[in-house]
């Protein structure tokens, strides 16, 4: 069987990684890039580099994958369905759900695979978490809650940090928890001079009865990527950054001093740093692209599930607007 011809436009610095990976995965052949701006990581290598999408969509392609600026992604997207390229976009899906609405039904009106680039579902410490939560390790879920923290990142300049940074935690939350959000309410502050939002708290519900808290920004001086999953049995803490997963158990053992005991909570258990498979997250999202088209297993973030979690992110912009908590429907 040939390989997939694959394209990508935007060579930016998600782009050069996405280079990297589509030339290395098995099944695949990059056989073309595009960006108007040039290559400036020279990532093009031996394949020849355009400055647009059509030019990229006469090369023939069977898949392609979008890193362009957030506010392109409509455009490109719905040119690639158009030509009936099965396609990959970065997250979030699109600046705004009306845009969302239209690539998801573009993609759905031709058949063909459109996914969204939450590659945190990919990290080999949120996998195994979920897993683990599957086959009832935690018990009944009580709590999942994260923080992710930097310093502000150059590249972003469409979007605030709820859409960039907060749409990972929106999406690898109720994918753990496999329920949507029911509500959601959110403060933001704007330091550092710039139109967007560069801070936000949000607290929701699931429809699970879950409930969730997440700590997002790009203020931040040190880098912070923890998803804490509190649960029946313990609590199951995922740092993405190293991909390192620890559970620490409820205690089994009573207490003899008596003010603790008189505590009704649970007690510190067994700590335990969990060892699993680390294999680079965005090189399993780019095999499990491929294997979509190829109908061989169907665990993409979909574009309908990227739209979803749009619709959660500007339901926290219209809660910090507004300072009233947003009821999403189903």
């Amino acid at each position: 069987m040939a390989n997939l011809r694959a394209g990508l436009i935007g060579l930016g610095m998600m782009g050069r990684h996405h280079a990297r990976v589509l030339k290395e995965i098995d099944g695949v052949d990059l056989v073309a890039v595009a960006d108007s701006f040039g290559d400036p990581h020279g990532v093009a290598g031996g394949v020849p580099l355009l400055s647009s999408v059509e030019e990229l969509i006469a090369q023939g392609l069977d898949m392609a994958v979008v890193a362009v600026p957030t506010g392109l992604h409509e455009e490109v997207g719905l040119a690639l369905a158009e030509a009936g390229v099965h396609t990959l976009v970065e997250k979030p899906i699109a600046a705004s759900v009306p845009a969302g609405e239209r690539l998801v039904e573009a993609f759905d009106a031709k058949g063909l695979v459109g996914a969204v680039g939450h590659i945190e579902r990919f990290n080999p410490a949120l996998q195994s978490l979920r897993a683990r939560i599957e086959a009832g390790e935690l018990g009944d879920v009580y709590q999942i809650a994260t923080r992710r923290q930097g310093p502000f990142p150059a590249r972003i300049a469409d979007v605030g940090v709820v859409k960039d940074l907060g749409t990972h935690d929106i999406d690898l939350t109720a994918w753990l928890a496999q329920s949507p959000f029911a509500t959601i309410y959110a403060q933001t502050t704007t330091r550092s001079g710039r139109p967007h939002e560069d801070m936000v708290v949000a607290t929701g519900r699931l429809e699970s009865g879950v409930i969730t808290n997440h700590l997002v920004n790009w203020l931040s001086p040190m880098k912070e990527r923890i998803t804490i999953v509190t649960g029946e049995k313990g609590a199951f803490v995922a740092d993405t950054v190293t991909a390192d997963l620890t559970f620490f158990e409820n205690g089994t053992v009573a207490t003899q001093w008596e003010s603790m005991a008189a505590f009704r909570g649970v007690s510190e258990g067994n700590v335990t740093r969990l060892a699993i498979a680390k294999p680079e997250p965005l090189r399993t999202e780019h095999e499990a692209f491929r294997d979509a088209i190829l109908g061989i297993r169907n665990d993409v973030v979909t574009m309908r599930e990227g739209l979803a979690t749009l619709r959660v992110a500007e339901a926290c912009l219209e809660s910090a607007a507004t300072g009233n908590t947003v009821e999403l429907s189903a």
